[in-house]
């Protein structure tokens, strides 16, 4: 499977981490698309993971906030589910964030339990409870850059 991880700087990659969203979130797990499609911060920064015939794949984005640096909207089709592809959206995004603010930053997700595993991996740990959104149990994890 060959693909690469690109940030969505144009309207038409922004579209393609849209469809992937719309596949994962809304199709496959049930969330309301007023939650899935909702980016109150037009400062996030999206990155796609596309293949050969610029298929997207998967997506993730990463905006700042008060408290640090927040990964949000990881989604990743269920074909490349535990192939990397995951793992290589949160590296890329770990690399531009260390690229624009150096070392020393928070950075934390809230993760779907099926996911802490591909978190833990990068050096995330879990802070505080367990919590219900949009109907799905998630865990606060966090790492310092």
């Amino acid at each position: 499977m060959k693909y690469k991880v690109l940030e969505a700087d144009s309207d038409y990659l922004l579209r393609k981490s849209y469809e992937v969203r719309q596949l994962v979130f809304v199709n496959e797990q049930g969330v309301s698309e007023s939650i899935v499609h909702e980016d109150p911060d037009r400062s996030a920064h999206y990155f796609v993971a596309i293949d050969v015939k610029v298929n997207a794949l998967g997506t993730a984005r990463w905006r700042k906030t008060s408290e640090g640096v927040k990964l949000e909207r990881f989604a990743v089709l269920p074909a490349y589910r535990n192939k990397g592809l995951g793992g290589d959206l949160l590296k890329s995004i770990l690399g531009d964030v260390k690229s624009k603010f150096g070392s020393g930053v928070l950075v934390y997700l809230n993760a779907q339990l099926e996911a802490m595993t591909l978190y833990a991996h990068q050096g995330f740990l879990p802070i505080g409870p367990r919590f219900i959104e949009a109907d799905i149990t998630h865990q606060r994890m966090a790492k310092t850059l």
